[in-house]
Order: structure tokens, then C-alpha cells, then sequence
């Protein structure tokens, strides 16, 4: 069986982790490598990066941000990924580090069910046509840069007028996406399970903005007002500068995540620990 793995170059316990998964796994007869960003800090075979998702597992040690990256690696493939976490906050990650090889085991065998996670994408539509498409499976951002003023947002749903909102910018998220970015911004948390698109503005200037809830086939339509510096970004991994006049239709991808479902109630014991009990709400980036 071929495994990949990508890992939190900066976190020395998730490469150590990393190195010592390896050689197990080539004891037992696998192959492994790794993406070539953590190849630089270990001594494992590499593999490019459009070749990374050609795997029958990938496994990301590190927080919820390796894993976001290995969804990316992986987002045209549907290749499996198992989170082992090493981060700060890990709402993603479902494999604890001592239970690594267990999960590992139960997987080569058959016995954890794979759960799909939906992912977004987003076109980036200047004059009449598109420049750009992005992937993601947290949120797609529209918003202003760090010097610009603030903005007025227009939002439409499936050819329908909306609102506008006056804010520094506006989330599109997955239910997986819910206690990331979107959860800073006030916006509601999702069980992932759940099937349903979320629409968040950042630091709105009003007393009357709420979230949105919306049907998860929905299509958003976002356009800036009078764009000074406005930027798109899918899960913080792009940085696309927005024009005066560009929209970006937002809408549920045909990709999907698929995590190893390591516990079934992985998700409500995470948020009775780190939400509802004062838990650290600061998600790894990394």
C-alpha cells in the first residue's frame, strides 16, 4: 500500500512523528513518502506535489491547517486522509498521536468508515469572464486588505438580490469550515455532517447583520463596491486581487474530503471541550 504524508514543518513533535510512522510502516512492507515542502526537513523519499494525491492513504501530522493543506493536495483524487493531531486546536484532525498506529492498523484493515467532507469553489468572473477558480474546504473570503478602507458587499443567491452589507468582508463556509474563520467572525457553528452553505460578514458596520444559513446548492454571487483593494481567498491558501466591477460566484464543488471517521462523536466532544468549556479558540494555521 502506497501512503503519503504531509506535516507541520514547525512543530518538531509532528516531523519526529512523521519519521518514527515511517520507518514503522516500511517495516510492515508499505510505501511512504512525503510532499516536497516536508521533505526538506526530513530524510524521507519525496513526491511532487501533482503527484501527492496518488496514494491510497495520506496522513497529515500537524493541526487543522496541515490537514487543510493535505485537502488541497488531494482535492481532485477524493484520496483519504487521516489528522493526527499535533496544533493548538485541531477541530479537523481526529487521531490523537498515541492512537496513531491503532487507526493506521484499523484502517490497512478495513474497519474505520470514511466520512465526506463538501468543499467549496469559487470563479473569479472580470468582464464577462472567468480568470480564476479556487478550491476550498473551509471558506472562501472576500475582503478588504489590511490597508484599505471599509467596503460595501453586494450579495445575490441563486439570481436573487440579497443585501448589501457594509463590512471589511464576507465568509462563504463549509460546515467544516464553521469553527474556523467563520468562528471568529461570530458566525454559527455546523455540525459537519450537516449539508447547507453559511454567509458570514466580518466586522460589519450595522446593528441589523446576521449569518445566514442557506441551502447547500445554492450559488452566491459576491461583488465589492467600488473596489479599492479587495482580495479572494479559499482557506487562506490564495490571495487573488479583486477589480472594480469583478464578481465571484461561490457554490458547493463536485470535490469532496474524505477524513477517516476515527470516532463517531468526535466533533461534539471537541466542542463540549474547546467551545462551550472555555476551551483555546485559536486555530493552527500552519
Amino acid at each position: 500500500m502506497r501512503i503519503h504524508f504531509v506535516a507541520n514543518i514547525y512543530r518538531a513533535d509532528a516531523l519526529d512523528a512523521a519519521v518514527s510512522a515511517g520507518c514503522w510502516l516500511r517495516d510492515l512492507g508499505h510505501d511512504v513518502a512525503v510532499d516536497t515542502e516536508t521533505a526538506r526537513h526530513l530524510t524521507l523519499p519525496s513526491v511532487a506535489n501533482e503527484e501527492f494525491a496518488n496514494a491510497d492513504l495520506v496522513v497529515a501530522f500537524g493541526g487543522d491547517g496541515t490537514l487543510i493543506r493535505a485537502a488541497h493536495l488531494c482535492a481532485v483524487t477524493g484520496t483519504p486522509i487521516l489528522g493526527v493531531y499535533y496544533g493548538r486546536f485541531g477541530f479537523v484532525t481526529q487521531c490523537t498521536s498515541h492512537r496513531f498506529r491503532d487507526c493506521i492498523s484499523a484502517f490497512l484493515e478495513g474497519e474505520i468508515p470514511i466520512e465526506n467532507r463538501m468543499m467549496l469553489e469559487a470563479d473569479l468572473i472580470r468582464n464577462g469572464r472567468m480568470i480564476a477558480n479556487v478550491v476550498a474546504l473551509n471558506e472562501i473570503v472576500l475582503q478588504r486588505s489590511t490597508t484599505a478602507r471599509m467596503m460595501t458587499f453586494a450579495v445575490s443567491v441563486d439570481g436573487h438580490h440579497l443585501t448589501r452589507y457594509p463590512a471589511d468582508g464576507i465568509l462563504v463556509t463549509t460546515p467544516t469550515g464553521s469553527t474556523a474563520y467563520n468562528l471568529s467572525a461570530g458566525g454559527p457553528i455546523m455540525d459537519p455532517s450537516v449539508e447547507a452553505l453559511n454567509l458570514t460578514p466580518i466586522s460589519p458596520h450595522t446593528l441589523t447583520s446576521r449569518s445566514l444559513i442557506l441551502n447547500a446548492n445554492s450559488t452566491i454571487r459576491l461583488e465589492v463596491q467600488h473596489a479599492e483593494d479587495a482580495v479572494l481567498s479559499a482557506d487562506g491558501q490564495n490571495r487573488l486581487h479583486i477589480l472594480s466591477g469583478d464578481e465571484v460566484f461561490a457554490r458547493r464543488s463536485s470535490k469532496v474530503t474524505r477524513l477517516l471517521s476515527v470516532s463517531k462523536d468526535d466533533f461534539l466532544i471537541k466542542l463540549g471541550k474547546r467551545v462551550f468549556a472555555g476551551g483555546e479558540l485559536l486555530g493552527e494555521q500552519s
